[in-house]
């Protein structure tokens, strides 16, 4: 997912100890257009020291930590950080390495530290449908207006209730997770002790391999096996990022309600909106009693204090409307801290399942492992049996060779064949030394000028050249296959992971 082949700084802080304040992000849209660059605005506060390894991120919402940034651009250093002044600045994400799904991102400014400092609103990535619908209610009467206040501050005490037992089970929940990492912890070190076993099992297996040539077959087929293996490895990690999908849809789920209650926030926004358009009239009231001042001051004594009570009741009001959206929030809150953990609960466990699960296939292979040494130890066994067989056999007939030459040397036919010229006698192989009268089969390459040629093969494109190219040509064709930087002194293979390289370089 990232644009480039270096990473950037994170760190596995949670958001409990994240700042968002000091970085504020601008003109962020609902809806980006996929297919186009994406340009972010956003503001430094005095707050914040700017440093060269800053960077700016794109998150997916209900991120934990920021290794789980899906691409990142480094922040451009400003060039002015005289005085306590905010600064404006903005940063183009590419198209190429944009989210191709709409679900909802959010940009995060993260320091070279790996600590967030600012976060944006959740945005996607989709084609805009239709205009968002702005509901306005009617005007309600002052008399409804207190009910619904007296209604409210009901629900107030309430709300503050179940809070104090959503802490409760808030506590409860954070003990168990405490103990299911305990847990997770001893289970990684009984995994880490198995795979060390079974390390040292394939060192003595390579062992046995090196004694035994004629059973190289055999440990192609366990290579075979342990390929499999690997790829059901594959799948079990498919299956795990399908599942943390699933959680993303569940997170999903959460910001549609976080919605909801912004939903209820405009409500009572529009209900602020009433208030304002009842002062307006008040006010208007209020310039028709100028201009009658003469003929009515008494009425308008009455009227200033009629004034003066309603707009007591409107202060009254609007505190008691603030104080409940603040209870509101802190009780969203606190739900959505415990949802969180309950979510982190279901995934401890899960974990704890695989695992075991791991542990179990690992003490399965161990034990075959330990079987296929036991069958090459005895195959072993077999083969050194035979191969003392065959050299008792090849004394045996070297005596009777032997027995046979004395014989021979005694008969008058052999001493007149021992006669012919030593021209006319063959030279013998040295794989026939052993013959009486040699292999009549065997010729050497030297007899008929036959020269083997050598084989030189490139190890990145796999071509073979013959033993006429020099060295020097060979060695240029294996260096015109890499790429060095221009910047530092890495070299590479793939050409597209050499772009990215230099591009990272000329953003520094």
């Amino acid at each position: 997912m990232d644009e480039t082949l270096d990473e950037p700084p994170t760190s596995a802080v949670f958001l409990d100890n994240c700042h968002f304040s000091q970085v504020i992000f601008n003109n962020v849209e609902k809806f980006y257009v996929p297919g186009g660059d994406v340009t972010c605005y956003y503001t430094l506060t005095q707050h914040i020291t700017p440093r060269r390894k800053d960077w700016v991120g794109i998150f997916r919402v209900g991120w934990k930590t920021t290794r789980e940034y899906y691409t990142f651009m480094w922040a451009p250093f400003p060039s002015d950080l005289s005085g306590d002044s905010v600064m404006q600045q903005q940063i183009q994400f590419r198209a190429y390495y944009l989210p191709k799904d709409d679900e909802y991102y959010q940009f995060c400014y993260v320091d070279e530290e790996g600590v967030v400092r600012g976060a944006s609103v959740p945005f996607q990535f989709r084609a805009e449908t239709e205009d968002d619908i702005l509901v306005v209610t009617t005007q309600g009467e002052v008399e409804e207006i207190e009910q619904q206040n007296k209604d409210l501050l009901k629900e107030n005490k309430e709300l503050k209730e179940s809070c104090l037992c959503l802490q409760k089970q808030n506590l409860g929940l954070q003990e168990e997770l405490r103990l299911a990492q305990e847990k997770m912890k001893e289970l990684e070190g009984e995994v880490c002790f198995l795979q060390t076993g079974n390390l040292e099992l394939r060192r003595a297996q390579e062992l046995q391999a090196g004694e035994m040539s004629s059973a190289q077959m055999n440990l192609a087929s366990i290579r075979e096996q342990n390929i499999k293996l690997g790829k059901e490895n594959q799948e079990l990690q498919k299956g795990l990022e399908s599942l943390r999908n699933s959680c993303e849809k569940l997170e999903l789920e959460g910001n549609f309600l976080k919605e909801e209650n912004k939903r209820l926030t405009e409500q009572n926004g529009c209900r602020e909106r009433e208030l304002q358009q009842f002062k307006e009239h008040n006010q208007e009231v209020s310039s028709e009693k100028e201009q009658l001042e003469s003929r009515l001051k008494t009425t308008l004594d009455h009227m200033d204090q009629l004034q003066s009570q309603v707009l007591n009741r409107e202060k009254e009001m609007e505190n008691l409307v603030r104080m409940d959206h603040d209870k509101t929030e802190q009780l969203e809150h606190l739900k959505e801290e415990n949802r969180q953990l309950r979510v982190t609960l279901t995934e401890q466990k899960e974990q704890e399942v695989k695992l075991e699960q791991c542990l179990e296939d690992l003490k399965h292979q161990n034990h075959n492992l330990a079987k296929e040494l036991e069958e090459k130890n005895h195959l072993f066994q077999i083969l050194q049996r035979k191969k003392d067989e065959i050299e008792e056999k090849n004394l045996r007939l070297k005596q009777e060779n032997n027995e046979l030459l004395i014989r021979l040397s005694e008969s008058p036919d052999y001493s007149a064949q021992v006669a012919v010229p030593s021209a006319q006698v063959p030279t013998r192989s040295p794989e026939s030394a052993d013959l009486l009268f040699g292999n009549p089969y065997y010729q050497s390459l030297e007899t008929y000028g036959v020269t083997v040629p050598s084989v030189k093969k490139c190890p990145l494109c796999r071509e073979v050249f013959s033993d006429d190219i020099g060295p020097r040509q060979y060695e240029d064709h294996v260096r015109s296959h890499i790429l060095d930087c221009p910047y530092c002194d890495e070299t590479f293979e793939d050409k597209q992971v050499y772009d990215d390289h230099v591009y990272c370089h000329s953003l520094e």
